[in-house]
């Protein structure tokens, strides 16, 4: 907290004519819309001012500590100050002083989110792109599965709140109340689903093959043309209930097999647009830092936000599958960002 002014030579004028007048200290505290505390430390002592604080020397760093300190930042991402200058036995050092050294060569991040790519990943990402490099991806279902909870994802729950007012409330719960699973895919300028995973339910090779017949196939595949069904190419990430014997061997039953089944490259959900939809969708459900009560709240929340999403931005998505495969292949099967 910052130091107060100190009385001026109006307010200590005022409080000695105050006095005068038989006024108490309260009164006069009141009156100058000044602590009570303030006067009376004046009226004790009229002469006695604030005590300015005493800045204590900070520990000197020497050249030969701050390359061990830089050296060890490099070595220790996502430490914290006080284990950076512990590794380096650098001690008796405040933590602002810490924090002040390490700006100038380091800054406060959050750990990378997305999986780390190694060599053999980037050459099947660019093995991947220049497989489909030719493809229409217009003809090309993009399917994924979004898990969304009561409070939303950590740290949505920040925005701007008026001069006078307070931050609303949020309500506090263990193990975050749970959630809902979604699955969704897009194809050109439509949307299939969301469809929700029955709760309770973990998507093994068994559960993924009948929630697929259950929704994908009943619901939406069978009101297709013979011809949209047998030009269509079913894309689906690298999970293990996805890729398993048992769901290779069902689709192909289903007909989705050799060209019509694509394959997918390790640690890529850059590459696939259904993700973005995702976040559309989260940004719109907790905005404002909405929370919700109940599994089912939540679900009516998703289908609402899923209904407005229009054919163009979907086909936005779909139609950037170029784009994305000519960057793949320009950063050499690096991440290219979504």
């Amino acid at each position: 907290m910052g130091q107060k002014k100190d009385l001026t030579g109006s307010e200590k004028s005022k409080i000695v004519r105050y006095l005068a007048e038989g006024c108490s200290s309260l009164k006069i505290a009141k009156l100058l819309k000044r602590d009570h505390r303030t006067i009376k430390r004046f009226v004790q002592n009229s002469q006695q001012g604030r005590k300015k604080r005493v800045e204590k020397p900070r520990r000197k760093i020497t050249a030969h500590e701050l390359r061990k300190v830089k050296r060890a930042a490099a070595k220790m991402p996502l430490a914290t100050s006080l284990a950076i200058f512990q590794s380096c036995n650098i001690t008796g050092v405040p933590k602002s002083t810490r924090c002040a050294i390490l700006r100038d060569m380091a800054k406060v991040r959050k750990a990378e989110r997305r999986p780390p790519l190694n060599k053999t990943h980037k050459l099947k990402r660019q093995d991947w792109a220049k497989k489909y490099l030719k493809t229409g991806f217009s003809k090309v279902l993009w399917t994924d599965e979004m898990r969304v909870s009561l409070d939303g994802p950590d740290g949505w729950a920040r925005g701007w709140i008026g001069k006078g007012q307070r931050a609303p409330v949020r309500l506090r719960r263990q193990q975050g109340g749970g959630g809902v699973l979604v699955w969704a895919g897009i194809i050109k300028n439509e949307l299939v689903g969301p469809f929700r995973v029955e709760d309770g339910v973990k998507l093994n090779s068994q559960s993924y093959c009948q929630f697929l017949e259950d929704t994908f196939f009943k619901q939406w595949s069978r009101k297709k043309s013979a011809s949209f069904k047998k030009n269509m190419i079913f894309m689906q990430d690298n999970a293990p209930s996805h890729v398993s014997k048992y769901s290779t061997a069902w689709l192909a039953r289903k007909g989705i097999k050799e060209e019509k089944l694509m394959t997918w490259p390790p640690c890529s959900p850059d590459l696939n647009p259904i993700e973005n939809l995702w976040s559309i969708i989260k940004c719109e459900i907790y905005k404002e830092g909405k929370q919700y009560t109940s599994l089912n709240s939540v679900w009516e929340a998703v289908v609402a936000a899923a209904r407005n999403v229009d054919g163009e931005q979907i086909k936005t998505l779909t139609e950037s599958m170029d784009g994305r495969l000519l960057s793949v292949l320009a950063k050499k099967g690096g991440y290219i960002g979504r």
